[in-house]
């Protein structure tokens, strides 16, 4: 059964430390967050990049501290042409979201 968006606006409100953060994150405005955690319904973009965050975020947390995970989000990234990862979250960007997860987690077992 899949999770609510509600279940997971307050997981990754939990795991950024605000509801601030993780608007911030997807590029939202804050009340949009609080009304997701609410039951308002989101629209199918927002939820295909609200599933995409918690998709990476979970990855990178099995590889790194939060704190370094946020930074490898918000950061500039060599796998993605020096790109910022939580941009081509922003974008939907799925594939290259996970290819450059992938040649993370290559890297940290090398």
């Amino acid at each position: 059964m899949p999770i609510s968006t509600a279940t997971k606006v307050e997981a990754l409100e939990e795991d950024f430390g605000s509801g601030a953060k993780l608007a911030s994150l997807l590029g939202v405005s804050r009340s949009r967050v609080t009304r997701w955690r609410q039951g308002e319904g989101v629209d199918w973009a927002n939820a295909e990049r609200l599933d995409l965050l918690e998709l990476a975020w979970s990855a990178l947390v099995r590889l790194y501290d939060p704190e370094v995970a946020l930074s490898w989000l918000e950061g500039l990234n060599p796998h993605l042409g020096d790109r910022r990862p939580i941009d081509l979250v922003r974008a939907g960007r799925t594939e290259e979201i996970l290819r450059a997860i992938r040649a993370e987690r290559a890297e940290s077992f090398a």
